[in-house]
């Protein structure tokens, strides 16, 4: 089974999340959270990690991410693993393919013209907001 990651990082504010715009597919066009594969014995933890340095310059010095659920597809043979965090300071963002960009919070993330996930980055931010009582 494929291990893959969502990073879903707020900032320091909590009334913006950082998205990327999709050069490829899956979702190509369309916005979504950073995020990737792991590796295969690579920490969970660690891999989110990396993938959030390596996709915007944000490390572990910068935000402290948790997990927020774990999904199973096993028919795809893929388990996604979404965490989130709030930065503790604003920190230069630097693209590794995708461009990054801030979205309010309050838009409107079941829009799957514009939003990857069909509709699944409306629950996230739903269950993040109840989490940090916003």
């Amino acid at each position: 089974m494929q291990v893959v990651n969502l990073i879903i990082v707020l900032n320091t504010n909590m009334t913006e999340v950082l998205m990327c715009h999709r050069k490829k597919d899956p979702y190509k066009g369309l916005y979504n959270f950073v995020g990737g594969k792991v590796e295969p014995e690579e920490v969970h933890l660690e891999a989110a990690y990396r993938e959030l340095f390596e996709e915007t310059n944000i490390s572990d010095r910068d935000i402290e991410i948790e997990p927020l659920f774990f999904s199973k597809y096993p028919k795809d043979k893929l388990e996604l693993q979404v965490y989130y965090g709030v930065l503790k300071h604003d920190v230069e963002l630097i693209k590794e393919d995708n461009p990054l960009l801030w979205v309010k919070l309050d838009s409107d993330f079941s829009d799957s013209l514009t939003y990857a996930g069909d509709g699944n980055i409306q629950h996230m931010i739903e269950n993040i907001k109840y989490y940090l009582n916003l």
